[in-house]
């Protein structure tokens, strides 16, 4: 009989952004801050667009999935680096970590379909108008977002039973702020191919996947932007375009850089600074790129502002 493999470790040390004592007041401040910032940004938008009728429409449907998994996501990672810094203790057990390792990958996975959906949704609206109705019907939004939701939870599910069956005798302390797959494979003493070959297959699908759809789809909207707008129209649908896409790069390119190449190229500090862009920085950003260029959403918050007043 195979013997199974069990973890001699029962908890992980964080060791986060810095060890450095006089650093972590200055570290502390900022990440509540842009975490502050995330969550009720978000949440204003989730607000805003459930309150209001008039963006009861299948683009607002998805942004507001989208707050929400960025609200979530920044949730699973900046919260407990808060913690660990404010009593200074980085701890986490080894079944909290598997679960944070979880919880990140399948909202992180979210985002990257959810921001696939919303570049395929603008493409019908630019692209084909006249099938908009048809293609973008309530009943494809929802199976759209339900096939997201499956698709996410499944991938992180398989990354977490293929990291629970691994050992780790080789030490405990995670060079990183939160428990990701690429520091706990390398502190694993088993045989740790299946979930290299598994990080690789199932992260290119996740993340050039939708990255695909969304450069084609932009690619489709900019050459009818070329063909029918006027050049003032050129002008602010090329500035918006732009604002969104550099977002997208910003995420799809360092998560790419961190998953997708071998552990061998990675260089520690490099990978938290990647990180930091994917799971704290794109999440805060989101809502002002995709909302406060918007000139509907922006009534939205002011009337929700005025009738809270």
């Amino acid at each position: 009989m195979d013997r199974i493999n069990q973890s001699s470790v029962t908890e992980f040390l964080l060791l986060g952004l810095s060890e450095r004592p006089e650093q972590q007041p200055l570290l502390f401040g900022i990440f509540m801050g842009m975490y502050l910032v995330t969550v009720m940004g978000n949440l204003l938008i989730i607000l805003a667009i459930g309150f209001d009728s008039h963006l009861h429409t299948p683009m607002y449907f998805f942004l507001a999935n989208l707050s929400f998994a960025d609200a979530c996501f920044s949730s699973t990672t900046v919260p407990k680096m808060l913690v660990n810094i404010q009593t200074h203790s980085h701890t986490i057990p080894y079944e909290g970590c598997l679960a944070q390792m979880h919880f990140f990958m399948m909202f992180g996975a979210l985002d990257d379909f959810l921001l696939g959906a919303m570049a395929y949704d603008r493409y019908v609206a630019i692209c084909r108008p006249l099938h908009y109705s048809k293609l973008m019907s309530p009943l494809v939004c929802v199976v759209l977002l339900a096939a997201c939701w499956v698709l996410t939870n499944l991938a992180a599910l398989l990354h977490t039973l293929l990291m629970a069956r691994l050992s780790f005798c080789a030490g405990n302390s995670i060079h990183h702020f939160f428990c990701d797959v690429v520091p706990l494979l390398q502190l694993s003493c088993s045989d740790t191919s299946m979930n290299q070959v598994a990080l690789f297959t199932v992260g290119s699908m996740i993340l050039t996947g939708p990255l695909s759809l969304i450069i084609l789809s932009y690619a489709y909207i900019m050459s009818t932007i070329l063909g029918v707008s006027s050049a003032p129209g050129r002008q602010k649908a090329f500035s918006t375009c732009g604002s969104h896409l550099t977002i997208v790069f910003l995420f799809y390119g360092t998560a790419i850089g961190v998953y997708l190449f071998p552990p061998s190229s990675h260089s520690g500090v490099k990978e938290r600074i990647a990180a930091l862009f994917y799971t704290v920085v794109t999440p805060m950003l989101n809502p002002f790129i995709y909302s406060l260029r918007n000139n509907d959403m922006k009534t939205a918050l002011t009337l929700n502002v005025i009738c809270k007043r």
